[in-house]
């Protein structure tokens, strides 16, 4: 049994999220009959987090379990010829039996990108969030080291029992706490991004935050009150959640 780590990037506008689901197309599930057609093995690939629906990524990882002697240099070719165009695996290796894309991960990094022209141009509208209204920029690049550090993240964590596991990828969560190493928002052109690396995530946990700081920018919020929505872990205390069309997982750490 070879153990092998796939790293993809998808477009995640058209599909259910990562995780399989019956009925809908997901990137799992494509990626696992892809793999099926390709080894004759029925597959699960495992991914290090459950993106949403609609959320994007550059550079995904997944394990999978296979007995095919197929050397791993032409999984990826291959499997482009049979996945969507959307969906493509930038490299395939093999691994320590004990890798696990998951349980192996210790760090990660996502991006939102907020598009601040007046007029959204039709051929980046799917991986932003367009907000053309007035928000103090300088005032949410200040309030994001707010987050920064050990926090109970329950206030910007999805409430849905059915959701609970999750962008951070476990599959029971203990706690909501999370270790954030940085939270930087930062100008890129005509784009407002923010760029977050913890050592994992809660369901909607980085779009709330987004959601929020957009408080801050509006004038509604300040950093205190940023800091004060944190202590209170409540959910209702939070600012709404963005959009999935903005959000990118962006890197995973080994």
């Amino acid at each position: 049994m070879r153990n092998l780590k796939l790293t993809l990037a998808y477009d995640g506008t058209d599909f259910s999220g990562w995780q399989v689901q019956p009925g809908r197309a997901t990137i799992q599930g494509l990626v696992a009959s892809a793999i099926g057609r390709l080894t004759g093995e029925n597959v699960l690939p495992q991914g290090s987090g459950r993106t949403d629906a609609g959320v994007h990524a550059l550079a995904q990882v997944a394990t999978l379990a296979t007995r095919s002697p197929i050397p791993v240099e032409n999984f990826a070719k291959v499997l482009n010829d049979t996945l969507p165009a959307s969906i493509r695996v930038l490299s395939a290796e093999e691994v320590a039996p004990e890798f696990h894309a998951r349980k192996s991960a210790r760090a990660k990094t996502y991006e939102y990108r907020m598009d601040r022209r007046a007029t959204c141009s039709p051929f980046v509208a799917r991986y932003v969030w367009h907000y053309p209204f007035p928000l103090d920029e300088a005032a949410m690049a200040e309030a994001a080291g707010v987050v920064e550090g050990e926090n109970d993240f329950t206030s910007f964590a999805a409430v849905d029992p059915e959701k609970s596991p999750g962008e951070q990828g476990r599959e029971q969560p203990r706690t909501n706490v999370r270790l954030i190493y940085s939270s930087l928002w930062q100008r890129r052109g005509d784009e407002f991004v923010y760029t977050v690396r913890g050592s994992g995530f809660l369901h909607h946990m980085v779009r709330n935050l987004v959601g929020t700081f957009v408080l801050v920018g509006k004038g509604t919020m300040d950093r205190q009150g940023l800091r004060q929505i944190l202590a209170l872990r409540d959910r209702s205390a939070a600012g709404a959640t963005a959009p999935a069309s903005g959000l990118f997982l962006i890197n995973v750490e080994y």
